[in-house]
C-alpha cells in the first residue's frame, strides 16, 4: 500500500505518543505518591517541611539553634524535644507544631521528628561528660557575678555589633532556656564554643552558666530596640 502524505503526517503524530508509553504498569514512583499530610511520618520530609527554614537543611547553618550539634543532642532529652516541638518555646519565635497546641503535626509525627534527629545526628564517638552543666538548673542566678564572667570570657567575641548578644532587640527574641543551651552546647556552625571551651583551660560550671544567663536576662527591657534613631526633619 502506498503511503499518502496525509498518512505519513498522522503517523508522525502517533509515534511520539507511543514512545512515551514505555513505563510498566504498577504503583507510581515514591516522589509521586500522594500521602495525606497527617499520615506522613518520614523524618526527612517532615523536617524539610517544618524545621529546615530556621534550623538549617541538615540541622545546622540556620538562623536558629543547630539541632545537629552533637553537644546539644547529648544535652537535651527526648521529652524536652517533644515538648518544644509540640508546644513551641514561649518568649521566642519557635511556634507550636503539635495538634494539641494548635499546630498541624500529630503526636506520631512529632515523635518521628524526635527519633529521626536521634538517628541522624546522635553523636557516635562522643559521650556525655558528667561535668556538663544540666539542661535545667535549680540555682538562683547572680547577675553581678554573671556580668563579671561575661566581661572576662565572652565580651571579646561579642563586642561587635553583629554578635552583640547584649542587644535588647536580640534578647527580646531569645529565651533564657535558649541562652543557657547555647552557652552549654555552643554553636559550632558559628564558631561559638561550648561550656568546656569558654576560655583556655577553663570549663564553665552550672553556677557560671546560670549567672551569665541571669545577667543577660537582666538587660531585657519593655521596649526592646528603643530608643529609635532620630529621624531627619523634612
Amino acid at each position: 500500500m502506498k503511503l499518502t502524505p496525509l498518512m505519513l503526517f498522522a503517523g508522525s503524530l502517533v509515534m511520539p505518543l507511543l514512545s512515551g508509553c514505555h513505563g510498566l504498569p504498577g504503583p507510581p514512583e515514591d516522589s509521586q505518591e500522594l500521602i495525606r499530610p497527617e499520615e506522613q511520618v518520614d523524618f526527612h520530609r517532615l523536617y524539610q517541611q517544618n524545621c529546615s527554614a530556621c534550623h538549617g537543611i541538615n540541622g545546622t547553618d540556620g538562623p536558629a539553634l543547630d539541632l545537629a550539634n552533637p553537644q546539644y543532642q547529648l544535652l537535651v532529652s527526648d521529652d524536652s524535644l517533644k515538648k518544644w516541638i509540640t508546644g513551641g518555646v514561649p518568649g521566642t519565635q519557635m511556634p507550636a507544631f503539635g495538634e494539641s497546641a494548635g499546630g498541624l503535626l500529630t503526636n506520631q509525627q512529632v515523635w518521628a521528628l524526635v527519633t529521626g534527629m536521634r538517628t541522624a545526628w546522635a553523636p557516635v564517638d562522643e559521650k556525655y561528660d558528667e561535668r556538663t552543666p544540666p539542661y535545667i538548673s535549680d540555682l538562683a542566678g547572680d547577675p553581678k557575678r554573671g556580668e563579671q564572667i561575661y566581661t572576662a570570657d565572652c565580651q571579646s567575641c561579642h563586642r561587635s555589633e553583629k554578635q552583640r548578644v547584649t542587644n535588647t532587640a536580640y534578647l527580646a527574641l531569645v529565651s533564657d532556656r535558649a541562652l543557657r543551651t547555647i552557652i552549654i552546647a555552643g554553636r559550632p556552625d558559628l564558631g561559638h564554643p561550648g561550656w568546656n571551651n569558654a576560655a583556655a583551660g577553663y570549663s564553665m560550671s552550672d553556677r557560671d552558666v546560670t549567672d551569665v544567663v541571669s545577667y543577660l536576662a537582666s538587660l531585657r527591657t519593655s521596649t526592646p530596640g528603643q530608643p529609635y534613631p532620630e529621624q531627619p526633619k523634612r
